[in-house]
Order: structure tokens, then sequence, then C-alpha cells
């Protein structure tokens, strides 16, 4: 078992990070196993609001399956009273869109200070709403929120467009100008994260925002909204909405005085989001959706270290993860032996109460996601994998279930192809790289892949033959806010992070003008 420090050194070394013998962590500080929860309202105007209709609905603890509170409901007419707001904020002569492109900066920049400063806070409140370990909340999801803001912070001044040559006695130049109310949509697994990858951008380039929570975890959500307003945004520049998909999240889709969209999700909503916005005003959008990402490890790799990284890359944030390794290939001659070591692995995996620091894994986010898992599992028996260990719901009480790995797994059967987001690894067997790079890509994701091998010839082959957003070589999870993190195929469109996803929220204006012409 894992102690605090030598967790957050383990969760470290296993995304890549640093070496063991170089990276020393420092302990977690003990969590708040019952934080307060100040804010369950809707947030306009940097205000909370009850919801127009006066519904709320409960928001559960999922170690537990008990209601942790309720939440205002917001559906259509908040979206519109939101949408006005930011609106409002957007107009020309607004303090936002007067304020120098420096000072969003530093808005931004005191908004990282503040999450810095609740941090022990908010990762308590993430690990009660969502599950995830306590650990996992306070030493990764809320650091890469704390960078991912400041980076986006220190792009708000830099963003400029350049002057063009053309013929005749013009003067032309560009201008990079924010897009306008954007509305963004956001998902429960990395609802902090999320939350940032969604706010630095847009805000950074100067947009205004009407965000969408996710029903299942909108607290730390509605608790950083406060923190907006202590930051010293303009009213109207940030809103945020705690609501259902079907309600909330299609009012924005198909708002028409919402300028783009942006959600991260399910490719079956991404459907939806993206036939709204065309539907409506055709309004900018940028998906970020499902996976079923290849994991191929060679006979060269160091395996020690390919077993590790493919059990982190698969059951990290309980399989709750777009990026996931799902397909795990592995070479014919060291199969056998890679999937008798991942079972005992899995075996070794601590499963249990979130605030423990010795547990490495929590519950599912719900009992719907619990049992679409469970059903996933018994599809994979009735098809004739091989279940080598779990496969059961653990307990009782709340939504955990067994790390369950499953060999011998064909690429028709149902949990080769689809996603599964949960604790689920499947390992495939391969013979011939031509092969296993064509059964990689028969996919209609193209989120992330990785492949293990001292081989740079291999590496350099996989990196481009891959048809994925991200491909990672000798490693696992590797994210942080300076590389573009986006898809192929059906795993949506546009980048999230990294100077691309600025792009997502700009327009490119052309300025010509006619010089006077001077006679001779």
């Amino acid at each position: 078992m894992l102690r605090s420090s030598s967790r957050l050194c383990s969760l470290a070394r296993l995304a890549g990070r640093q070496p063991a013998a170089a990276y020393s962590a420092p302990a977690i500080p003990q969590p708040i196993t019952a934080p307060d929860v100040p804010y369950t309202g809707i947030f306009i105007n940097n205000e909370f609001h009850k919801s127009e209709s006066g519904k709320q609905f409960p928001t559960v603890n999922p170690a537990t399956g008990e209601v942790i509170t309720m939440v205002e409901e917001g559906d259509k007419a908040d979206v519109d009273k939101a949408v006005k707001a930011a609106r409002a904020a957007f107009e020309l002569n607004s303090e936002w869109r007067q304020m120098d492109a420096s000072e969003r900066g530093r808005l931004l920049f005191r908004l990282a200070d503040l999450i810095e400063r609740d941090k022990v806070y908010l990762a308590s409140l993430e690990t009660l709403d969502n599950g995830k370990p306590y650990s996992n909340s306070y030493a990764v999801d809320l650091e890469m929120v704390i960078k991912n803001l400041r980076y986006f912070a220190g792009w708000a001044d830099k963003l400029h467009g350049q002057t063009i040559p053309t013929d005749g006695p013009y003067f032309a130049y560009t201008r990079h100008e924010p897009i306008g109310v954007c509305g963004q949509i956001i998902p429960w697994n990395f609802p902090l994260l999320m939350q940032a990858w969604k706010f630095g951008p847009a805000l950074a380039t100067g947009n205004t925002v009407v965000m969408k929570l996710a029903e299942q975890t909108p607290l730390t959500g509605l608790y950083v909204a406060k923190l907006v307003a202590e930051a010293g945004f303009p009213a109207g520049v940030v809103n945020v909405i705690p609501g259902y998909g079907h309600t909330a999240g299609a009012a924005i889709s198909s708002h028409m005085d919402v300028d783009k969209v942006a959600f991260t999700g399910s490719t079956e909503i991404g459907h939806l989001v993206q036939q709204a916005a065309g539907a409506s005003n055709l309004k900018r959008v940028t998906l970020e959706l499902g996976g079923k990402s290849p994991n191929i490890v060679f006979k060269d790799a160091d395996m020690d270290y390919a077993i590790e990284q493919s059990h982190f890359g698969l059951f990290f944030n309980q399989g709750q993860c777009c990026c996931a390794g799902t397909r795990i290939f592995v070479e014919d001659s060291v199969y056998d032996e890679f999937v008798e070591r991942s079972v005992e692995r899995a075996k070794a995996r601590t499963v249990g109460d979130p605030f423990d620091l010795n547990n490495e894994q929590g519950p599912q986010v719900d009992e719907m996601q619990m049992n679409k898992i469970l059903e996933l599992i018994e599809s994979g028996k009735k098809e004739g994998a091989k279940m080598c260990v779990g496969g059961s719901r653990k307990g009782d009480k709340g939504y955990f279930i067994e790390p369950t790995v499953f060999a011998d797994v064909k690429d028709h059967m149902r949990i080769a192809e689809e996603e599964i987001f949960g604790p689920v690894q499947q390992i495939m067997r391969f013979k011939d790289i031509g092969e296993v790079i064509q059964r990689a890509n028969a996919t209609k994701y193209g989120l992330a892949a990785s492949v293990f091998t001292r081989d740079l010839d291999k590496a350099n082959l996989f990196s481009q033959g891959l048809r994925a957003g991200t491909v990672w070589v000798n490693c696992y999870d590797v994210l942080n806010a300076q590389t573009p993190f986006g898809g192929y195929k059906y795993s949506g469109q546009g980048r999230e992070n990294s100077e691309y996803a600025l792009r997502n929220y700009y327009e490119v204006k052309a300025v010509i003008t006619k010089l006077p012409i001077k006679n001779a």
C-alpha cells in the first residue's frame, strides 16, 4: 500500500513526469472528509440565483449512494437569462471589452491563485461529489487546473495579427477578435479540470461564457464560480448553470444568441450538439468526444515499465478517461507474461473509500455508469473473452467495481469496440507490425494511442501511422497545458490546451486601408 507522499510520487512517475530517483514529492495534506457546500444555485452576473422553474435536483456521493445536497436545476429559461447577461458583458463599450488584454490575464492569474488557496477544500469537494481518490484530486487534477489557468493567463496579451504586403496602395493587417458568447458544456469525469480547459482559452481571448456543469458533479464548478467573482471578473463575463443535458445543454446548443459551443462528452451527445448548432445559427463548434485508444506493447519494451504504464493508462480515474488505453495489443512472444503480470497488478490495486490515501481506486460516478460497465463485462464473458480477475461490483454500498482484466479479446467483441469508461482492461495478441497498425486504426475513434518499444524506427513508424490526436511513446496519459489534446474521426474536432486551443475562440478579421497616392 502507498502512503500519502509515496502515492503522489508514484502518480507523478506513472504520468511520465520524472524518473523515480529524481522526484521527491511533498506529502499530501489531509482531506476535509465532510466539506461544507455553500453554493448550489445558478451563477449569473456574479450572483447565485434560484432556478426560474423552482426545480432542484440531488447530487449524490458515489461512495455511499447518499444525497449530498439539492442543487438548483437550470433549464431553457435560466440559459436565456445567462445568455442575456453574457451578451451585455460582451457589448463593445462594456468593461470587459474595454479592458486591457494584460488585465484579462491578471484576472486569470488571480483566479488560479484563489483556487490554489482553496486547494484542499476543492480537492475534498471533488472527491465527495465525483468519487475519485482524494490523492488524485489534490495531486493531479488541482495541480493541472492551476497550471492550465496560468498558462492561458500568460497568452492573454500575446494574441495579435500580422501586417500583410498587398498589391497597390493599400495597408492590410489582421486582427484576432473574440467570437462572442461561448456556450460550454463539460462532463463529470474531471469536473474542475474540464472547467479550466474551457475557461482558460475562452477568457484569455476576451469572450464571455455560459457554462453548463454535469448534473452528476456540479459542486466544485459552482464554488469556482464564486471565486470568479472574488477574482474581480466583471458581472456577466462568466455564468455557470447546473442542469441536465436534454434541457440546459440543449438550450445552449440551439440558442440563437450563442456564438460558439464547446462540448466534452460522449460521441452520441456530440452528434446532437453539432446538429443543434447547425440547425440554429451555425454557431462555431468544438467537440472533445469518446475514444477506444490502442496501446501497443512490443517484446523489446521495458516490460516492468510497460505493464505499470498500461495499468495506469487504463485504471486511472476508475477507467473514466476518454483517452484510456482500453485496447492493449501485446506482441505474441511476451503476451502470456504480460497478461499474468497485469492480472497480479490488478489484484494488488486498492479499492475503497476515496478519502483514504492508501486507496488507488474509488467508485464509479453513479449507479447508471456502474450498471453500464457491469453489462459490458457480462458481454465480454458471453462473447468468449477470458476474464482473469474481477468482473463484479465490490461491496453493496456505493458504486465500486472490482479491477477487471480480460485476456484473449478479439477485435469484434463489444468490449473491444465500445467505450466502457470503467476499470476493465482488455488485452489482445498480435504478431505482425503491419497487422497491428491496421487493427489499432480499425475503430471509429481516434483520440489517443501509445506504443512501448526501445526501437526508434518502430516508434517513428507508429507515431506517423496511428490515426489519433495524441500518440504517446513509452508513456501514457502525459497531459499538460502546453500540448494540444483532441481527436480524429468520431473523437471530435478542434483541440483543447496549447496555442491551438486559442484558435477555437477567436475570429480573424482582415482590415485593408487605401493609402493616399502622392502626385509626382
